[in-house]
């Protein structure tokens, strides 16, 4: 079930609120948001509902036996098999088979496995906890039911952001929603919403026609057009479901941390993944980059340590080259950063090269995470620097694809991506009379994402597939 769609909005949200309104307390509330998750879960595909179940169960066994004084380490490293073994057959079975293939000549036959939805999500998430107790005893909770509704939580189940237990391990026990908390929950839930429907959506038709386009279509003014419309929608995308999150978090009385702080307003790479999808960028550094040895082994080592780390991050998103590459594409970059491109040291009248640098490398590198395989990525790439031939079936795409509706998008993307709108919201929270006036223009824009549903065919969140 997706945000995004006419049930969700219509039933399941209207119906699960007014019942966690009335339930008396907070156990009731904790049992009604576990069932609903559940359900929730279970709208796509009720046989995983038992591997989501299952996949619980075993990191909450795994947290009562970490903290055994002689055999806690062997626990742990069961449980981390456990858990990436399962996400391993899910996930990476048919790539693995498909690549030994490959290299062998061999015509093992490829599995065809339907990918859970979120199990990446709920498997950090779930070794997160393993791993923290591990570390923390005192964060251990002999409550399967706790447990249970900390990972399965719907409003950050499926796409995250992956939350830590300590973060939220009090608001289990005590949390209380307040009428201000709620209404501004749904007005951030709103307005993610509308990233997604509003301008990911419309970024996606045009990313989805570029991409598709056969090698002589394209040329130069195609490819950036392409490049930059999926840029914007894997961001509006992605922040939009978050801030539906953090909203639904705050109508139940859970704060999750931000997920994304205007990272396209980044001046070097280093600040772009201390920006963007921090919640996946703070799990790799906690739990496999400082495990490694970060940079306390040496300058080499340290370098190493980013690409491994980047690596996996590339691998975490997809069972293909493309996110493998991706990943060690910003690896390389944030390693050459330290030393041979000093971007984070120029001055201030010279921070806009910074700022275009990290654009570009940030553009070029999600047309890998876009294609559907290294040989289109490279011909976009191609597109991108040297597609000077312009040819009729070019210019014909082009002028599909340029028109008022998708230019408007494209501009209000291009500037709702960058902290121009901070200063306004930073005035609303002191000026109540601007305030009072975002919650009318929140029923605008819930207006108008009523309409784009009741008109537009359904285009699911990029991360779902993750």
């Amino acid at each position: 079930m997706a945000f995004s769609s006419v049930v969700f909005l219509c039933v399941f949200l209207p119906v699960v609120c007014i019942l966690n309104w009335l339930m008396p307390g907070i156990r009731c509330k904790n049992a009604l948001l576990v069932v609903a998750s559940l359900i929730f879960y279970a709208f796509g595909n009720p046989f995983y509902l038992l591997l989501l179940v299952g996949s619980v169960l075993c990191n909450y066994l795994a947290g009562l036996l970490v903290t055994h004084p002689r055999w806690g380490r062997l626990f742990l490293a069961l449980a981390v098999a456990v858990n990436l073994g399962a996400l391993a057959f899910y996930k990476y079975l048919g790539f693995l088979v498909q690549n030994l293939n490959l290299l062998l000549g061999t015509a093992l036959p490829v599995p065809a496995i339907v990918l859970p939805v979120g199990i990446s999500f709920f498997t950090f998430q779930g070794l997160s906890y393993v791993i923290d107790v591990y570390r923390d005893r005192t964060l251990q909770n002999r409550s399967f039911f706790e447990v249970l509704l900390y990972i399965c939580l719907f409003p950050q189940l499926v796409a995250g952001p992956i939350v830590k237990y300590r973060d939220i391990a009090a608001e289990i026990h005590t949390r209380r929603a307040t009428l201000t908390d709620t209404a501004r929950g749904v007005r951030r839930f709103i307005l993610g919403l509308s990233k997604k429907l509003l301008l990911a959506d419309t970024a996606a038709g045009i990313a989805d026609t570029v991409f598709g386009l056969e090698a002589g279509s394209l040329d130069i003014r195609l490819a950036w057009l392409g490049a930059v419309a999926y840029t914007l929608q894997i961001y509006f995308d992605f922040s939009g479901y978050s801030d539906m999150a953090v909203g639904l978090g705050w109508i139940f009385g859970f704060h999750f941390k931000e997920n994304f702080d205007h990272p396209y307003s980044a001046g070097s790479i280093k600040q772009f993944w201390r920006r963007w999808h921090i919640s996946l960028s703070s799990w790799f550094r906690d739990y496999l980059y400082i495990p490694l040895g970060g940079n306390r082994k040496g300058r080499l080592r340290m370098y190493l340590n980013k690409l491994v780390v980047f690596f996996f991050t590339g691998l975490w998103h997809g069972a293909n080259w493309t996110y493998v590459v991706w990943g060690l594409w910003h690896g390389a970059f944030l390693v050459a950063e330290d030393k041979l491109i000093p971007v984070e040291r120029l001055r201030r009248p010279f921070r806009w090269v910074g700022h275009l640098y990290t654009l570009l490398v940030v553009v070029v590198g999600f047309v890998f995470f876009r294609a559907a395989d290294l040989q289109q990525a490279g011909l976009m790439i191609q597109n991108l620097f040297a597609g000077f031939s312009i040819t009729a079936q070019s210019s014909a795409a082009l002028a599909g694809l340029v028109d008022p509706y998708h230019l408007t998008a494209l501009v209000l993307g291009c500037v709702g991506s960058l902290p121009v709108l901070e200063p306004l919201r930073k005035a609303a929270q002191s000026r109540p009379a601007l305030e009072a006036a975002s919650y009318p223009a929140a029923l605008v824009l819930l207006a108008l994402d009523l309409i784009h549903l009741s008109a537009a065919t359904f285009v699911p969140f990029i991360y779902f597939q993750f």
